[in-house]
């Protein structure tokens, strides 16, 4: 394993691993029995969840939890661990729980697990609670605010008190939000003793399968892949011109596949990339600011993205794998195009690169092709292997991969105790000398392994975000419990060492990715209270009228709006709060209005929005967690770091507002390889020179008109679409007569654009355009069925008869009643290739400007000095 055998001079680690706990774990730390007792409950619940997910419960007959019971015995776990984790102020003490913690984390856990203890009775009289059940619940909702403030800080209580408030005071409220209000014993009922509130979907997707990724994040880092991560990036990319800017980038990119947070993200590689950075001319800010800017991303990072891409699996109802899919080009992109902000910077500031080994360039291609074609052969035999064996052997395929798998992985790790473990060099000193990449590379092959079992389970096997995340825990904390004793034994070292060795890492990486999961488990059982209130008052519905009041029904308004309350929430609440908030209250908000306006907005396109720019808050002043900790370890202040980041990262948030208007960027309505390459080539040649434009820098420093021009081309390269609109309309509509026919036509996973019309709950006639997605081929009516609609026909109208409830149709704003009026076809309209071929004649030209400019200052510098 890669172990870092010296710390970075100059950096408080001490400080930042507090900096880490008080935004991730809980900044208390006692001794003695207490912290036994802190540690064992951590452990526990991470075996709980385990339980819970395997299929062990329905092998063994007994452990059996519905969702309601597993929840609450989640949150029970999670306010428990809370008031003993979390001090309740600054100046209370890190190295013992006092009395009323004690007091309050046992009547905390009480409240939070109150369902699962009195499930039967509960269940047994609906809508009737006692006053134990109302003692309960009050005292719930109180600890769970407290809990929330302590672990989350006070502006998300300020968000829950708001809609408490809100609850009660409805009949004084203005009357675009107007309601009659609850009574006490009603609000309490909702939020604290169904699923409609406090342990609704956001705590249910927390349950479920947050935590075990979480978990399996932290397992792997345990392991050491983190650090393994961080030196093949070093090693591959050191090298180059602005070196360890770029390792941030790349290191924070293979960071963000296994895990979600961005402060821990910032700290776990930016102890050594800022210090190389300032090390090789680059201030301290920009040092700080590209590695705020490259961990946030991060959580958009597939295949593990932050805790909210979880969620959207519930809100959007598609499986985990489309989402993946969905956000996977955009993420590539958003990395790609800071990689090149760097790269510019670095020309800017004329930076330094690390010293490497001298060798000739014929044998570093040699080396360069045979690790390409060596992955991509790997990766083929691999998959090829598996796909062969299951063929040949069905149902009795997954012993034998198992045992294959563990064939494979003592192999690994025999191969790597051939090498020693490779230290990373004090970034302060003098000379810092770059390892080779596979010399880094084989000292973890077996890292792979569980990235592989959790790649193979969610995309080929298409199991459940919650059993692909179980299936590639156990295989890390295989890998946590024998790797330090196999390498014992293949190096004939202290195997009783290695063993106790590997027990503690079990043991701590079982209690530290509990303790990183309080956070998000308080924030989503909070998130609840709004939700509930949502739900218990109807704001959702008054919602979508006090937006197009407020915008007019401007599609880009409501976007500029929705990406403004998201930067505000997300300076005081964590970003999967944050999502649950402003994703419940306004994406269906935009659905329907991008609907009544002509615009159908996929409904991944909205949650994806939202998402982004709730991660963006991490990095905006005045309050960007991840800004503040990459500052602390650069010793500059946070403030203008994280400004520096937010200009850094504007390339991440331009993204969503194209994705909204083309949706291709997300592979929707790309159907073949030609078109993917397509897409995904204009697309990136169009961030480029986005962040081109953003950093006044080209071939050379950019003129003002030069940097507009690159940003109308790289508006033109991105929607293309919109130049053509304006000389011909985007589509034909066909009458509603054709509507099956055309659903009948659409190709496999395809989409279809149709138009209704009705009246809505609010007595309004409503004219709505949509886009749905279409499963397998086969009979018209089946196909919608597949997506909760039903339609019936008389003669040749056709007329919504049912939704479903919770289906894709109902989250989109249709309902029974509706007539299908029209179906869109796609119009003949001149080729994109002309908007895009000016576009990119228009960059030669600027780029052959630049070059002439930059050519006429080279040799200005190099007569200047003969004169």
């Amino acid at each position: 394993m890669s172990e870092v055998k010296e710390q970075p001079a100059g950096v408080d680690l001490e400080e930042l691993e507090q900096l880490v706990a008080e935004a991730d774990t809980g900044g208390r730390h006692p001794g003695g029995t207490v912290a036994r007792i802190l540690l064992w409950a951590a452990v526990a619940w991470s075996l709980f969840q385990l339980w819970y997910a395997s299929p062990l419960p329905f092998v063994f007959g007994f452990g059996i939890l519905n969702d309601t019971e597993a929840r609450a015995i989640h949150l029970g776990f999670a306010l428990f661990l809370t008031f003993l984790a979390y001090p309740a102020l600054r100046s209370s003490p890190r190295d013992r729980v006092p009395l009323l913690d004690w007091v309050l984390a046992v009547v905390g856990g009480f409240a939070g697990a109150y369902l699962f203890l009195f499930y039967v009775q509960l269940s047994g009289r609906p809508g009737q609670p006692t006053t134990l059940d109302l003692v309960t619940g009050t005292v719930g909702i109180l600890l769970l605010l407290e809990a929330t403030r302590r672990a989350l800080g006070l502006p998300m209580v300020v968000v829950a008190c708001v809609f408490i408030f809100y609850t009660f005071a409805g009949q004084y409220m203005p009357d675009v939000i107007q309601h009659r209000g609850a009574s006490l014993n009603k609000f309490l009922n909702h939020q604290w003793l169904t699923t409609e509130g406090v342990f609704g979907i956001a705590l249910g997707v927390s349950t479920s399968f947050v935590f075990l990724f979480v978990l399996f994040g932290t397992l792997l880092e345990k392991a050491g892949a983190g650090n393994w991560m961080m030196q093949i990036s070093i090693a591959l990319l050191g090298h180059l011109r602005g070196g360890p800017a770029k390792v941030a980038v790349v290191s924070s990119a293979l960071n963000g596949v296994v895990s979600g947070s961005s402060v821990s993200n910032v700290v776990s590689g930016g102890i050594f990339t800022i210090p190389l950075m300032k090390r090789t001319g680059l201030s301290g800010v920009k040092a700080g600011a590209i590695e705020a800017a490259a961990s946030i991303n991060g959580q958009i990072m597939p295949p593990v993205m932050g805790a909210a891409a979880f969620l959207m699996v519930e809100y959007v109802g598609i499986p985990y794998s489309e989402i993946v899919k969905h956000a996977l080009l955009p993420a590539v992109f958003s990395y790609i195009a800071l990689l090149y902000m760097v790269h510019l910077e670095a020309i800017k500031m004329d930076l330094k690169t690390i010293p490497q080994r001298p060798t000739p360039a014929r044998e570093r291609m040699l080396r360069m092709g045979l690790g390409l074609s060596g992955s991509i052969l790997a990766v083929c035999i691999v998959y090829y292997g598996i796909v062969a064996i299951q063929a040949v052997l069905g149902g009795t395929a997954p012993p034998v991969l198992a045992v294959a798998g563990v064939v494979l992985y003592v192999a690994s790790v025999w191969y790597s105790s051939r090498y020693p473990d490779l230290a990373l060099d004090d970034p302060n000193a003098p000379i810092l000398e770059l390892p080779r990449a596979w010399d880094v590379t084989r000292t973890g092959l077996d890292f792979l392994i569980p990235i592989a079992v959790l790649l193979w389970c969610l995309m080929v096997e298409q199991m459940s975000p919650g059993l692909s995340a179980f299936w590639a825990t156990v295989s890390i904390l295989g890998i946590v419990v024998t790797r330090k004793p196999l390498m014992a034994v293949f190096r004939n070292e202290n195997l009783a060492a290695s063993v106790r060795a590997a027990w503690d890492d079990l043991i701590d990486g079982l209690a530290l990715g509990a303790r990183n999961m309080i956070g998000i488990g308080i924030a989503t059982a909070t998130a609840g209270i709004v939700v509930g209130t949502i739900t218990l008052t109807g704001l959702g519905l008054m919602m979508t009228e006090l937006v197009e009041l407020i915008s007019g029904g401007n599609v880009i308004l409501m976007l500029i709006l929705i990406a403004a309350i998201s930067l505000v929430l997300g300076m005081g609440i964590p970003t999967t709060a944050n999502y649950i908030l402003v994703a419940t209250l306004m994406a269906p908000v935009v659905v329907d209005l991008g609907a009544q306006a002509g615009l159908p907005i996929p409904l991944i396109a909205v949650h994806l929005f939202v998402f982004y720019f709730g991660i963006m808050a991490d990095i905006t002043p005045p309050v960007g967690l991840a800004a503040f900790a990459a500052a602390a370890i650069s010793k500059e202040d946070p403030i203008a770091t994280g400004f520096q980041g937010a200009l850094y990262s504007l390339r991440t948030a331009i993204l969503p507002f194209v994705f909204i208007f083309n949706p291709a960027i997300l592979l929707i309505g790309v159907e073949t390889w030609p078109q993917t390459i397509w897409v995904a080539t204009v697309s990136l040649i169009a961030i480029l020179l986005f962040s081109a434009a953003t950093m006044n820098w080209f071939v050379t420093k950019s003129r003002l008109w030069e940097s507009a021009a690159l940003l109308l081309i790289c508006f033109t390269l991105f929607r293309p679409d919109w130049w053509l609109n304006q000389v011909s309309p985007p589509y034909e509509e066909l009458p509603a007569s054709e509507f099956l026919s055309a659903v009948a036509q659409t190709p496999a996973d395809g989409r279809i654009n149709f138009v209704v019309e009705g009246v809505a709950l609010m007595g309004e006639d409503v004219r709505k355009t949509v886009n749905v997605p279409l499963g397998e081929p086969g009979e018209p009516l089946e196909r919608l069925r597949g997506i909760g609609l039903t339609i019936t026909q008389a003669g040749d109208a056709l007329m919504i008869s049912n939704v479903d409830f919770g289906s894709y149709a109902k989250r989109i704003g249709l309902d029974v009643g509706y007539d299908v009026v029209a179906v869109l076809r796609k119009a003949d309209q001149p080729s994109s290739l002309i908007p895009i071929g000016l576009a990119l004649a228009a960059t030669a030209g600027v780029a052959g400007l630049q070059f002439a400019r930059a050519r006429k200052q080279a040799d200005r510098r190099e007569t200047g000095p003969a004169r």
